[in-house]
């Protein structure tokens, strides 16, 4: 695609800072881009290798100048590089049509605008939306529904009752709907817990390549409209996510928490079951929470606790080798001055001979003196 620096920073409602009928054929990062590339810069140290790059404009949110450069101004770099990438680089449409090898169900409902890739099988009361695409060797089991527009990649699993909004987004190797992880004892043996519930997926969720998202034991499990979760996630029965979550790689959540609206879980968090955490809430990679959070609160650490409250222990962590050092050297010191107990009970000794010789002395001189000189000293 061709564009000018005007069309881009039309289509932003940016202002150009230099020649507005610059060419640009392509969008890179600044250390691949070539003549007629455009690329973007956040911060300082980014600008300077854009303008040092061969790249023709850059887009920027900052009032930097440049002589070298067409600069495209904006309020944000970053959303602008996620709207114009786009632009030069759109996805194809979705195919349609029916591959030879496809199973489908006569009592499934697929769209005729619905494409069905090789190796498809799709069972009884399956309904398929308008443009949704199955890319291959997908199985969608029975009264699974997809709404529109949705794409699902390769060797993609759909456990019965599976629901899905328009929009939605699921990679390969996924696998939706499998039963949740219940059991309970009985003479010391694990007797398995029906899982008869099913997973239902808001509009425009996202879910990466090799996640699972088990089935409610009773009732759904829920992913909220715009939620992205990213590849290799554990998603456990009857966890419910709010809207607009993000659940980074590597994290688990376990049975029935419940996540409130734009909660960010980073990598390798781990959330104990029936917990609540609230809205706007963000847990730091590799977290491990036990108790309910309250909105907007920003939690660490393993057992996850309020970042201030883990920051001022990590602080207190970094002094302790010198505090260790302090406390040798004083223990050195107070060993070359403390007396061990033998040499206290021998001192005990000597303080006690000390006391009887000078008891037997004032007894010998009493005895020494004649009466009413030893009662007139006795009275002084």
């Amino acid at each position: 695609m061709r564009f000018t620096a005007g069309d881009i920073a039309d289509q932003l409602g940016g202002k150009v800072l230099g020649d507005r009928t610059m060419p640009l054929t392509g969008f890179q990062a600044a250390d691949r881009a070539r003549a007629g590339d455009l690329t973007f810069a956040e911060n300082r140290t980014f600008f300077e290798r854009a303008e040092q790059s061969a790249a023709s404009a850059v887009i920027v949110d900052k009032d930097f100048t440049s002589e070298r450069k067409v600069l495209i101004q904006v309020p944000s770099a970053r959303l602008a590089f996620a709207k114009v990438v786009p632009l030069f680089y759109p996805e194809p449409g979705p195919p349609t049509g029916i591959h030879s090898s496809a199973i489908i169900s006569d009592k499934a409902e697929v769209h005729p605008e619905a494409c069905i890739g090789a190796h498809v099988i799709i069972a009884d009361g399956a309904k398929i939306g308008a443009r949704t695409v199955l890319h291959g060797n997908n199985y969608v089991d029975e009264d699974c529904e997809i709404g529109e527009d949705c794409a699902i990649f390769h060797n993609v699993t759909l456990y019965p009752r599976t629901k899905m909004g328009n929009r939605v987004r699921v990679h390969a190797g996924t696998i939706i709907g499998s039963d949740g992880f219940g059991y309970v004892q009985e003479g010391g043996r694990h007797l398995k817990v029906p899982q008869i519930g099913n997973v239902e997926i808001e509009d425009d969720a996202e879910i990466g390549a090799n996640v699972t998202i088990d089935r409610g034991a009773l009732g759904p499990t829920h992913i909220g409209k715009g939620t992205k979760v990213d590849n290799l996630v554990q998603i456990a029965h009857n966890v419910s996510t709010g809207e607009n979550c993000l659940v980074v790689a590597q994290a688990g959540i376990a049975g029935s928490t419940k996540l409130g609206n734009s909660v960010i879980l980073a990598g390798q968090v781990g959330l104990a079951g029936h917990l609540r955490i609230g809205n706007n809430v963000t847990i730091a990679a590799q977290s491990g929470v036990m108790r309910d959070i309250s909105d907007g609160e920003k939690w660490w650490g393993t057992p996850g606790q309020p970042d201030k409250q883990m920051k001022r222990q990590l602080l207190a962590l970094q002094k302790l080798p010198e505090l260790l050092r302090r406390y040798n050297r004083f223990e050195k010191f107070a060993k070359s001055r403390l007396l061990t107990p033998e040499e206290i009970a021998e001192a005990q000794a000597k303080a006690a001979a000390e006391k009887e010789k000078k008891a037997a002395e004032k007894a010998a001189k009493n005895a020494a003196q004649p009466p009413a000189e030893a009662e007139t000293e006795k009275n002084s």
